[in-house]
């Protein structure tokens, strides 16, 4: 059983912090769990463009409001409390947090735990850490 505290993560290599965001990952690789959880904040009056290339994601937002835009449906959707989306086909799309964003985050296959967005908003697929079971 794995019992973690989102208030434990700070200050720790789980926390992720880029321009936009940060991120506190509460499952990743090394826990065994076959796919990686985080809590992450975006910031009020950002845009992100992201393609997850290597990784399916699903989002759930807790808290704030902005919106997702589908680069290549075109489609812009809103994102409040209770919204959930899932890019289940690795969707190039941009996220634009009107206020401050809290998002629950699961991705497949697990990260290790320090990736970041590369020049195509992608997260690099990095190779298993030792000893990760």
């Amino acid at each position: 059983m794995i019992i973690r505290r989102l208030s434990e993560l700070d200050g720790t290599d789980r926390e992720v912090r880029d321009e936009n965001w940060s991120s506190r990952r509460l499952l990743l690789a090394e826990d065994g769990m076959g796919f990686s959880m985080h809590d992450t904040i975006l910031h009020a009056g950002t845009a992100t463009r992201m393609w997850y290339r290597h990784h399916v994601e699903a989002v759930y937002c807790v808290e704030g409001e902005g919106e997702i835009e589908d680069l290549d449906g075109g489609e812009t959707h809103p994102i409040a409390p209770g919204t959930l989306y899932a890019l289940d086909e690795n969707d190039r799309h941009v996220l634009r947090a009107k206020t401050r964003l809290r998002m629950i985050c699961v991705f497949n296959p697990a990260l290790l735990g320090p990736e970041t967005h590369d020049e195509d908003g992608a997260y690099p697929l990095l190779a298993e850490a030792e000893g990760a079971r």
